[in-house]
């Protein structure tokens, strides 16, 4: 599959999504970071998938300004939606969907920490990880990164991260924003760091296109 990965700014409308479908016809799925738009834009960004023919993967804040996972097919039908895992639970379902023959996997920003034992045994070919903000340190960023790569050689699946380019955790001031991609045996594939280009991924090939800046 060919997976564009894109590091928007946040904003209050669609527009690096509505451009990144709109200038990529061979790509496969979108992905972008947690918390990329509104509740009321639900319809509208599962008619963008329809239109543009493609899955789109992302994260959403709801009417209460919580964060819920989303992932849609090319005919526009929601896969998956639903609210993030508190960082004391165990990992909420769905986690894993099959659509088509394809099969995906999905931790929502923090839930890649509970990945590893939340996750369960049924075989999948991808795990997107959408981040909100980009990591608030170096150790954060090596920690995070790590344990993507333990997912993805548990799972034997690859596992493939992208945050916002702006913003920082709880407003400190500071950020790493970060895009990465683990194959099924935890080999490096894809590594950005304070680089915020939008890559094209393609798992056949395991080879990385950097396409623009978002």
């Amino acid at each position: 599959m060919k997976i564009l990965i894109a590091q928007p700014n946040r904003e209050n409308t669609l527009e690096s999504m509505r451009r990144e479908a709109g200038n990529r016809p061979n790509v496969d799925v979108i992905l972008f970071p947690e918390g990329y738009f509104q509740s009321d834009k639900l319809e509208v960004v599962s008619q963008l998938a329809k239109e543009s023919n493609i899955y789109i993967v992302c994260g959403y804040k709801d009417e209460n300004d919580k964060d819920r996972a989303f992932m849609v097919n090319q005919h526009g039908k929601v896969l998956l939606e639903r609210a993030k895992t508190p960082e004391a639970d165990s990992l909420f379902a769905p986690s894993k969907i099959e659509d088509e023959g394809r099969k995906f996997g999905y931790v929502l920003c923090r839930e890649i920490f509970l990945g590893l034992k939340g996750l369960g045994r049924e075989p999948v070919d991808i795990i997107f990880n959408p981040i909100g903000v980009g990591m608030f340190s170096e150790e954060q960023f090596t920690e995070w990164t790590d344990e993507a790569r333990k997912i993805a050689i548990e799972q034997k699946a690859f596992v493939i991260g992208v945050s916002h380019s702006d913003g920082s955790y709880r407003d400190c001031g500071f950020s790493i924003p970060i895009a990465y991609g683990f194959d099924q045996n935890g080999k490096e594939v894809l590594m950005l760091k304070n680089d915020m280009r939008s890559v094209i991924l393609d798992t056949e090939l395991r080879a990385v296109e950097y396409v623009s800046v978002s």
